[in-house]
């Protein structure tokens, strides 16, 4: 949540994977691209509180949850990611 919200507005590209400098070269739209991925990853965020909050409430669900935001979750935040890229490129 906290990378959404407070590197939307920086001027270097909001990496996806952890130590990829090649952003710097692919995207054009700075400012449209770290908009697009803050709010891919308060979105992430959103979901991964709201599984802990099911585990709360009924544990099997929370851990269904849980289990769907690391698979399929994050299968489609890296084909959202591939998309936003693509735009700003």
């Amino acid at each position: 949540m906290i990378i959404g919200i407070f590197e939307k507005n920086s001027k270097e590209p909001i990496t996806f994977w952890s130590g990829d400098k090649t952003l710097k070269s692919k995207v054009k739209d700075v400012t449209a691209y770290n908009l697009e991925m803050g709010m891919l990853y308060q979105k992430c965020a959103f979901a991964f509180m709201l599984s802990g909050i099911c585990c709360l409430i009924s544990l099997g669900f929370g851990i269904v949850m849980l289990v769907l935001d690391c698979t399929a979750g994050v299968y489609l935040m890296y084909r959202s990611y591939k998309r936003i890229l693509e735009r700003n490129s």
